[in-house]
């Protein structure tokens, strides 16, 4: 995989910045978190949508500058899992509304929220109940292929249920190079975080809002399946992933026997560990973990699975997602765990780009694409300003300054 690859389709939010006429824009003055550390009182200049310095002084020949004082210059944040378009598709039980319009509110609101790069976690599954189906999935994935005007970086993430054909609807998008991350799911009574047909139920009855008899038709027929016919999607699915150089997840793993065996099918990824011994069993074997940031913003899983503060303690989790709440991934690095906030920044910016191979994203760095944000940390984390691709797609408030006339005894210097 390349190292920030952009495909032939349509991501939004990569223009190079040639719009502004190849201007500088400096950010200066705030907390700038690098990948090594932090910068007091900071500078970072972007030019032709990339980052041309990160230093301690201030000045430049810089045509904007933007005062960061009081703030924290960070990285755009990458989402590897957020489901948060499901809420705009479905604002009420059975009320659809256009793709289009879903994605352009949802890609709103998550720059909003400091997602610069966005993995849409579409559901590749027949459940109506859920106002899920196989068809508004292969929908949705070329709505995000085809549609222009995004602010930020969106980009697909199939979530494979195994208890229906989900490896066939999503095979030709995996052939064609628009899915950018795949994960095996099944979503069965029990397995994974589901004991039992009542914990079944339970579970999609409360959260899901779904009448009894319909969750009953859901469990029988995802219970149905025989472990041959699963065993059988996972290889296609694997087959076509690995062909296509896409990477893999497992979801759910509760054991460190199912870590194994994922880790055995190629899955670089270990989504949402259930146990400490299911995330230690991934670490070790050298996957890299991931899990909501929810769970950290509140203080513990909702469903009492493993507690995202107690696996940042014991060093088990490398990445945190958005899973259904983009707001809570600007809030995790702000959480108190113990770390420099250059750990906890780097869970949702560095880690989750090199996870997918995004090598020059989610870092200020010399060289890197200029995806940054300005963040207001009090009293909660807000978004002040963000950059997608070097361009000025969100600001929340105008801190701009009239730059500092260019010393005309330095030498002329040249980004390469």
């Amino acid at each position: 995989m390349s190292s920030d690859r952009i495909a032939h389709r349509n991501y939004g939010g990569t223009g190079s910045g040639l719009r502004d006429g190849h201007s500088v824009t400096e950010i200066r003055g705030g907390t700038v978190v690098t990948p090594e550390g932090t910068i007091e009182d900071g500078c970072i200049l972007l030019e032709r949508g990339w980052i041309r310095d990160v230093r301690s002084t201030t000045g430049s020949d810089a045509a904007t500058v933007i005062d960061a004082s009081d703030r924290v210059i960070m990285p755009g944040i990458v989402d590897l899992h957020g489901d948060d378009i499901e809420h705009h598709l479905f604002p009420r039980s059975g009320a659809r509304v256009d793709e289009r319009l879903a994605l352009s509110a949802a890609d709103r609101a998550n720059v909003a929220s400091g997602v610069t790069t966005k993995f849409h976690a579409i559901s590749f599954e027949d459940a109506v109940e859920e106002n899920r189906t196989l068809d508004l999935a292969r929908d949705l994935t070329r709505t995000i292929q085809e549609t222009d005007g995004f602010l930020g970086n969106n980009r697909v993430h199939a979530r494979c249920e195994l208890g229906c054909e989900s490896h066939d609807a999503v095979e030709d998008f995996l052939t064609d190079n628009v899915v950018d991350l795949v994960s095996l799911v099944n979503h069965v009574p029990g397995s994974g975080q589901f004991d039992d047909v009542e914990e079944f139920q339970r579970r999609y009855v409360g959260d899901r809002d779904l009448s009894s008899s319909a969750v009953e038709q859901l469990a029988e027929r995802r219970s149905s399946v025989s472990s041959d016919v699963v065993n059988d999607r996972v290889e296609a699915i694997v087959e076509n992933a690995h062909a296509s150089g896409i990477p893999l997840a497992s979801h759910d793993d509760e054991t460190p026997a199912e870590v194994e065996r994922a880790a055995t099918c190629g899955a670089t990824i270990c989504e949402y560990p259930l146990t400490m011994a299911a995330a230690r069993r991934a670490t070790e074997l050298g996957m890299y973990t991931v899990m909501g940031a929810p769970n950290l913003v509140r203080g513990g899983s909702l469903w009492d699975n493993l507690d995202a503060r107690e696996a940042a303690r014991e060093g088990v989790v490398d990445v945190l997602c958005s899973d259904y709440h983009p707001p809570s991934l600007l809030a995790a690095p702000f959480v108190e765990t113990g770390e420099p906030l250059h750990v906890r920044v780097a869970r949702v910016t560095k880690n989750p780009a090199d996870v997918v191979g995004l090598l020059r994203r989610g870092r200020l760095e010399r060289g890197a694409r200029a995806d940054v944000l300005v963040v207001d940390p009090e009293p909660v984390p807000t978004v002040d300003h963000a950059f997608v691709g070097g361009r000025d797609v969100f600001r929340a408030s105008d801190r701009s300054m009239s730059p500092e006339p260019p010393d005309r005894n330095r030498e002329p210097s040249e980004f390469r």
